[in-house]
């Protein structure tokens, strides 16, 4: 690739709007840092790996301006990998990268990683100690973000699997925080963790007054806790669509909804449906927690990643069950819970249910009655908004 222009990269097919990017400035000074720490030299294959490229400003950069190859790329979202794959054939990038889990594959031998900062600490340690398991002895891991989102505990986390961490110098509102000299302790405790897995440890918490046990990977929202959201769709739900035969957790996060909706309806199949990899992983580990041989919860619920509801046929669920997020990134946008409406309404079988938890003042009740059908509220509480939508009449023409 003679050239590359960081202008020509798109979010495609993630939703695009006029403040939403496919770029950011972190991306640049984490390759400029990288460039830096190559010294000149053109890395060896398999050298790089990449975390968290948000739609392959990182892979292809360091495939364009470094001259790597045999990038190994981990992205927690299914829309990111479609993305990366999507600039790739725009610029024409014909290979150079692998798409591959959180775990051991990933960080073999790796010398030098490129990390988009996670939002939460436990996804950070997550990384960091399996870069320190994994990686080269030799490791460096360069992980980059906004300043506005960096914290002092960030350094902390890092330190606990590397005993040299230091910060760039900010540009352009961003840093990049340099780790390096893997600690013994953080090796061997890493190894530890990862007998328990094929990837990385994930937590368990119980929680008696919902009789759940929650597990969760570092990066998946919420983590072992129970979101107040879906605590108030979960106490509707008894009332909601109790004929239903075929359910759908829809952004499923740690499988809560999922896993409650079987438990408590032996003859419903459900589908828990999420685009992170994180939440795949919190979910199915979630129904591990707590199954038993009369629940069968690993039979009849099914967990798939996916990007919306690709996988889903037309007109082939009772009830939906959503509680949709209203960030993209870390931008406030209500773009993604707009295209999971839609996907719904889809889906969803004449005279089935779709049932939305949402935060009261983002008004999603017009968009629900404009993309799914007539809606009603169900229940609302100081913050939250429980709503119901029907699909319309499967006579009138879809789009």
């Amino acid at each position: 690739m003679p050239e590359f222009s960081f202008d020509a990269l798109r979010r495609f097919p993630d939703h695009e709007a006029p403040n939403l990017f496919a770029v950011d400035a972190t991306d640049r000074l984490l390759l400029d840092e990288a460039a830096e720490a190559l010294a000149g030299r053109v890395p060896t294959p398999g050298e790089i790996v990449v975390v968290g490229d948000a739609y392959g400003a990182l892979t292809l950069g360091a495939i364009a301006l470094l001259g790597a190859t045999d990038v190994r790329v981990h992205q927690d979202a299914a829309v990111g990998e479609r993305a990366l794959a999507a600039n790739a054939e725009r610029l024409g990038v014909d290979g150079g990268f692998r798409n591959l889990p959180l775990g051991e594959e990933l960080f073999t031998g790796a010398s030098l990683l490129l990390l988009q900062l996670p939002k939460h600490l436990e996804a950070l340690h997550e990384i960091a100690a399996a870069v320190a398991r994994w990686g080269a002895v030799d490791v460096r891991l360069l992980a980059g973000g906004r300043v506005k989102h960096l914290t002092p505990a960030m350094n902390e986390v890092l330190g606990r699997s590397f005993s040299t961490v230091t910060a760039s110098l900010a540009r352009q509102k961003s840093r990049v925080l340099r780790a390096s000299d893997p600690v013994t302790a953080a090796v061997e405790g890493a190894r530890d963790e990862a007998d328990t897995t094929a990837s990385t440890a994930l937590r368990t918490e119980h929680h008696a007054d919902i009789g759940l046990t929650i597990a969760a990977a570092g990066a998946a929202f919420a983590g072992t806790k129970l979101d107040i959201g879906t605590r108030f769709l979960l106490e509707a739900l008894p009332e909601i669509a109790p004929d239903a035969r075929t359910a759908i957790d829809l952004g499923c996060g740690t499988g809560v909804l999922a896993v409650s909706l079987a438990i408590a309806r032996p003859e419903l199949a459900v589908i828990a449906t999420d685009q992170s990899a994180a939440a795949v992983a919190s979910t199915t580990a979630t129904i591990a927690a707590n199954d038993d041989a009369d629940r069968r919860l690993a039979e009849r619920i099914t967990v798939l990643r996916d990007d919306g509801l690709s996988m889903q046929p037309d007109a082939s669920a009772d009830l939906i069950v959503l509680n949709p997020p209203f960030h993209s990134g870390t931008t406030v946008h209500t773009g993604v819970a707009h295209d999971l409406f839609a996907e719904a309404a889809r889906v969803l079988q004449p005279g089935g249910t779709l049932a939305v938890v949402w935060n009261s003042h983002l008004g999603y009740r017009a968009a629900l009655e404009r993309l799914v059908g007539p809606t009603t509220q169900f229940a609302r509480n100081q913050k939250f908004t429980v709503t119901i939508s029907r699909p319309r009449a499967a006579v009138e023409p879809r789009p």
